[in-house]
């Protein structure tokens, strides 16, 4: 498997990058089972995904890189699948618009990997989504850390959607964001 770029974290861990392949499902599908569970800052909030499921999910995800319609791009430390992060095209009106999503497993949090991560895949995103103007992403009005990354990065809040998700038992709003690219 080719890695695409590698980086050394504060602590001094080298962590690499990838596009991933089908045989990446149940690390993807075990990664995505163990966010759910902790209930953290992600749509999944304890539900189980079925590794059919996941599979069906990279299938589509391939064929959309191939495309150019998507960027999805993996992380690792140690061998160990640790994050991942996209930037999925829209269509009809919204082609020129790109959406952006990251999860970086908690232990790994706080070292840097988000940020190198996020500039990677907006790099790659210009490279290869032709149509690409306009990057957008949702953030739980509460995830003030991912907001501050976001604002370093470039992206400008344009919104905010009242009690537009429910994490552990409580409505919160969501803060609606994007970065120009074109």
């Amino acid at each position: 498997m080719k890695f695409i770029d590698s980086f050394i974290t504060k602590s001094g861990e080298e962590i690499k990058f990838r596009y991933p392949t089908i045989d990446d499902v149940q690390i993807i599908t075990d990664f995505m089972n163990k966010a759910s569970k902790e209930k953290t800052f992600i749509r999944f909030q304890g539900e189980e995904i079925k590794l059919e499921e996941e599979k069906k999910w990279l299938e589509s995800t391939i064929e959309k890189i191939k495309n150019k319609e998507k960027i999805y791009l993996m992380t690792f430390a140690n061998n160990k699948f640790i994050g991942g992060s996209d930037i999925e095209m829209g269509s009809l009106t919204r082609k020129h618009v790109g959406t952006f999503g990251i999860i970086i497993d908690n232990s790994y949090r706080g070292e840097g990997i988000g940020k190198v991560l996020m500039e990677l895949v907006i790099s790659e995103a210009k490279k290869n989504l032709n149509n690409l103007k306009i990057i957008i992403l949702e953030v739980f009005a509460d995830n003030y850390i991912a907001q501050k990354l976001y604002k370093k990065v470039g992206f400008v809040e344009y919104g905010r959607l009242p009690k537009a998700s429910k994490r552990r038992g409580k409505y919160i709003d969501e803060i609606l964001m994007y970065k120009k690219i074109k």
